[in-house]
């Protein structure tokens, strides 16, 4: 005998019931794919837009200049770096959150003539950006430099040509005076409350217990706003790169001399320094090199650059 009130399901009915969960949970799953999917390509596109905005920050030769750049939601900037080929390669990623959660994306945007340091990641949703030619001793590209809008840095007894210039910038996350306690300290002056020490005088500066070397304000800047392992793969491109031009102007400088213009420059040996740089380190033997090649221009009787 059938006991009462005992649930009575047919077996089409249990059949349809599992079919509609399955399918249900096949419409969900295929959303949230959808959307993952979606997400990683807008992390793709924001990327490239990003390389395309950091295109017309070519600068003079004395100049530097800033601009802000503000992402649709909040954002996470990834700066990488390749030795790889001729001139390297420089590799953005950006993830960006959808959900309250951070889509990654092993994606990667690849450019071959741009030079961007910052913090990896750097986030936020505001950036700041300024650039500055980097001379070596011709101008060898313009060095962009990236730092999240809520992230300020206290340059505490700057140079004074240093000073001037972060203070023409009127970056508002770059301060010479009344810092906030939470700001990164930059000190000119040995201090171990700062997280960044800078030696003007020596060209180095100690950061995140490394110490990195540079020649040149441009470079300076360079090793303060990125990792110290992404100014060193950095600094080799633009090695990299000062090789393949020092080459070119000596084929200028041969060219020139059959008109009797001589110049005089020691280029080759500027190309073999510069390709043969093993960290920062070295950068002191071929400043010697850069500085003379300057003077020499500067007297010759065809300026080669």
């Amino acid at each position: 005998m059938k006991k009462r009130g005992a649930l009575q399901i047919s077996f089409s009915w249990l059949f349809a019931i599992i079919v509609g969960a399955f399918i249900l949970f096949l419409a969900i799953y295929a959303a949230v794919k959808f959307i993952n999917v979606g997400d990683t390509e807008q992390s793709v596109r924001t990327g490239k837009e990003i390389g395309i905005l950091l295109t017309p920050f070519a600068t003079s030769v004395e100049s530097a200049k800033t601009s802000t750049l503000t992402m649709p939601i909040e954002s996470r900037i990834y700066a990488k770096c390749e030795e790889d080929n001729i001139f390297g390669k420089q590799i953005l990623q950006v993830s960006q959150k959808s959900f309250n959660k951070w889509v990654e994306t092993d994606l990667d945007v690849v450019f071959y003539n741009k030079y961007l340091f910052t913090e990896n990641p750097a986030e936020g949703k505001n950036f700041y950006i300024f650039s500055k030619p980097f001379a070596f001793p011709f101008k060898v590209a313009d060095l962009i430099y990236l730092s999240p809008a809520e992230k300020k840095y206290c340059f505490s007894n700057a140079p004074e040509e240093i000073k001037e210039e972060l203070e023409s910038l009127n970056q508002k996350n770059l301060l010479t005076k009344d810092c906030p306690d939470e700001s990164i300290k930059v000190c000119f002056e040995s201090n171990s409350n700062c997280e960044i020490i800078v030696n003007y005088n020596l060209g180095y500066l100690n950061k995140k217990e490394k110490r990195v070397y540079f020649e040149t304000n441009a470079l300076m800047y360079a090793a303060i706003f990125s990792s110290p392992d992404i100014y060193e793969c950095q600094l080799k491109r633009l090695m990299q790169r000062t090789n393949q031009l020092a080459l070119l102007y000596r084929d200028k400088a041969n060219f020139v001399s059959r008109t009797g213009c001589t110049s005089n420059l020691n280029l080759l040996e500027l190309s073999s320094l510069t390709n043969n740089l093993e960290s920062s380190a070295n950068l002191a033997y071929i400043k010697n090199l850069v500085d003379k090649i300057k003077e020499d221009n500067y007297i010759a009787d065809c300026r080669i650059y």
